[in-house]
């Protein structure tokens, strides 16, 4: 069975990562996959939301002014 190992380690200049760790036996075989993390994405709030999709209004004096064009449509 194989035997992990987890280290969180920073990167130093020019890309180089160093592990040390008194579990790894000299002269051993092993695999090292290294995987970045990324920074969290900022949450964004449902209420931001309001107003962006297509065919949506922001205010409610928005929703007026359509609702009046279109009555003034309908009557020409």
């Amino acid at each position: 069975m194989n035997q992990a190992l987890r280290q969180k380690v920073v990167v130093k200049p020019g890309g180089i990562i160093e592990i040390r760790s008194p579990e790894l036996p000299t002269g051993a075989v092993v695999d090292v996959i290294i995987i970045l993390e990324t920074s969290p994405k900022k949450k964004q709030s449902l209420t931001s939301l309001i107003g962006t999709a297509k065919g949506s209004f922001a205010k409610s004096e928005e929703v007026d002014d359509f609702i009046s064009k279109e009555r003034d449509a309908w009557s020409s």
